[in-house]
């Protein structure tokens, strides 16, 4: 491999003779070997948006010549269109306040300017990673404000499929509303219930859980562009915070706009905090809504079999003919991974100190992987699962007929008392509640009222 000799504040180092990195990357490269993943395009989309939404209000602002500010534009627009990402390497995790990172894309980006100039890579004399790529910049300010774009860019392909769940469910509720069956508390029959009002409270809670991270989003909307290292905007000419972060909604499609206090904007993590906690909630809303169909196509001979669920691949490879509900399982482990990440993104976000937060890579590896996993598997959860269920009215009747807690409904005519002792009669003698009360003597008319 041949390389050339870039130079950096820490002297001479050798990079590859064909990078589009410099000196900064070189050096992460061999000191980020973390999660072995590179940067989530979600990451390096909205960061090299910020670069050239930098690039054109510090044009405006009259700080970067129009030859060189030109040359960033296009050069972000090249990498906008998908060009030299596979440069872009450093590690997920990376340096505190995601400084490599920074720079990798601010070499990367002036490496592809100097190209569209007629230069060679690593000639900074001519247009330089931080003199003008980072003009008016910090990693302090572009980080948390590539990382509010990227949980935005990430979450918005997660809604649409929560909404896309919560109507499978709703459809299941309309289709299964006809199936009664016994209800449970503390994983003991309880009073009746239809299949159908279960699947139209789990309906419920997926929407309350799509309306909670819906408006959870808008606290991403602040940015802290423009902030600079510590809030006060040193460096940054006057304008050029509201020109920016205008330019970035622009090309972004994100409605930002310049956060009010710009020393918060550094020092906390709220707002992606608070977006974390929301796919939290969902995740455990899933979960439930997961072991719960699990339960119910237990079986289908020694469990409850109350609904069937489609065959998705075989269940065993010892076991001929076994169906296992393989995707509510694989949904369980994307929820305690994302209740993980949450952990995860919760002690970063109080980590922070002073002035700034420096956990920001670690958390957005979070972020991103939990949006990711959501995005992923929700339409399959929904269409290869959900969708196929069936019921087992058969299945139901007979543990209604059976079940001696549906004694409970008529309590209000024979009493409590009179109710637990046709209860315990039932277990020990196996007949129905039914035909105990009308042996008792209520007339059958008189039960089957009660009992529906």
């Amino acid at each position: 491999m041949e390389f050339r000799i870039d130079e950096d504040s820490l002297g001479k180092v050798r990079v590859r003779a064909d990078a589009y990195y410099g000196p900064f990357t070189t050096r992460a490269l061999e000191q980020y070997r973390v999660t072995g993943r590179p940067a989530h395009p979600d990451l390096i989309r909205a960061f090299v948006m910020i670069k050239r939404s930098a690039a054109v209000a510090n044009m405006d602002a009259g700080v970067l010549d129009d030859e060189r500010g030109g040359h960033i534009v296009s050069a972000c627009d090249s990498i906008l269109s998908g060009q030299l990402v596979e440069w872009f390497a450093v590690d997920m995790i990376n340096s505190g306040a995601g400084t490599a990172f920074n720079m990798n894309v601010n070499e990367v980006i002036a490496n592809a300017a100097l190209v569209s100039m007629g230069r060679r890579l690593g000639e900074y004399s001519y247009l330089h990673p931080n003199d003008h790529v980072n003009m008016s910049q910090s990693s302090n300010d572009t980080y948390p404000t590539a990382m509010h774009m990227a949980v935005l860019f990430g979450m918005g392909r997660v809604a649409p499929a929560v909404d896309s769940l919560a109507e499978s469910l709703g459809r299941k509720a309309q289709e299964f509303g006809q199936f009664r069956k016994i209800g449970r508390t503390h994983l003991m029959d309880a009073l009746p219930v239809t299949l159908g009002s279960e699947f139209a409270a789990y309906r419920t809670a997926v929407s309350k859980c799509s309306a909670l991270l819906k408006s959870s989003l808008a606290g991403l909307h602040p940015v802290a562009l423009g902030g600079t290292a510590v809030g006060s905007g040193a460096n940054a000419p006057a304008g050029y915070r509201e020109a920016a972060v205008s330019e970035l909604a622009r090309i972004s499609g994100l409605p930002l706009v310049p956060e009010s206090d710009m020393q918060h904007g550094l020092q906390s993590r709220f707002a992606v905090a608070a977006v974390s906690a929301a796919v939290r909630s969902l995740a455990v809303e899933l979960n439930k809504i997961s072991n719960d169909i699990r339960l119910m196509a237990s079986g289908p001979v020694a469990g409850l079999s109350e609904i069937g669920i489609p065959a998705v691949h075989a269940g065993s490879s010892i076991m001929p003919g076994k169906v296992n509900p393989s995707l509510a399982e694989c949904m369980n482990m994307v929820c305690y991974n994302i209740m993980g990440n949450d952990t995860a993104v919760a002690l970063a976000a109080q980590a922070g100190q002073f002035e700034l937060n420096v956990m920001l890579p670690g958390m957005l590896k979070c972020m991103l992987e939990s949006a990711d996993m959501l995005a992923g598997f929700l339409p399959v959860f929904g269409a290869n699962l959900v969708d196929g269920l069936t019921a087992n009215g058969e299945r139901m009747r007979d543990t209604m007929a059976r079940s001696p807690v549906i004694v409970t409904l008529l309590a209000p005519k024979i009493g409590y008392q009179r109710s637990a002792q046709l209860y315990k009669e039932s277990l020990s003698s196996g007949r129905s509640i039914r035909d105990l009360a009308v042996s008792s003597g209520l007339t059958a008319d008189e039960v089957d009222s009660l009992l529906s």
